[in-house]
């Protein structure tokens, strides 16, 4: 019995000295662990010329003030007509035998956009390219490129007499239902 109590008292021993020695290594570990979480917290500060911010600022996108309608209009002369305060315009033109719109920018005298019953894709699928149901599908053709052009305000001004027609009126309408609205926002002065 002596000697079973002596074994017992010396695996005690053991296992207490074994708990200390990985209680102590375990406390180095998390001690070093602080040390470097610690040193990761407080970065020190780096002088970079690319962080350094610029005094003056350009925009590079002369678009995002036409959205915000910011950005300045040619006011152009006062007995012109038509005005030309837009940022984008919308010019419709029947001839004796073919329909084209086009959309200028207001410092362009080349089309931005242009659709007409010249082109290939839209005359063969028209039985005349001078007739209303050729006006309608002009005016579908160009709203579908105005969106994917990013143009969702265009200024169309036409003399009253001839916007009267009924294909003017149904170019309108095809614009109007392809998503383009006809009229610009009001020039903010800030």
């Amino acid at each position: 019995m002596a000697l079973f109590t002596d074994v017992c008292r010396s695996v005690r021993t053991l296992l207490i000295q074994c708990q200390r020695s990985t209680a102590a290594a375990a406390w180095i570990h998390c001690q070093s662990y602080r040390r470097f979480t610690q040193r990761a917290l407080k970065p020190e500060p780096v002088d970079s010329d690319n962080e350094a911010i610029n005094k003056t600022f350009v925009n590079r996108n002369p678009r995002n003030l036409e959205q915000m309608a910011l950005a300045v209009k040619d006011r152009g002369w006062a007995t012109v007509w038509p005005s030309r305060q837009y940022y984008h315009r919308l010019v419709f033109r029947r001839s004796q035998q073919h329909i084209t719109a086009e959309v200028f920018s207001s410092d362009s005298i080349v089309p931005v956009l242009s659709c007409s019953t010249k082109e290939w894709a839209v005359k063969r699928q028209l039985g005349s390219t001078r007739s209303v149901a050729a006006c309608r599908a002009v005016g579908e053709v160009l709203a579908k490129r105005c969106l994917e052009a990013g143009l969702t305000r265009i200024v169309y001004r036409e003399v009253p007499w001839k916007f009267r027609s009924e294909a003017s009126q149904t170019f309108w309408t095809a614009m109007k239902e392809g998503g383009v609205t006809l009229n610009e926002p009001r020039r903010k002065f800030i």
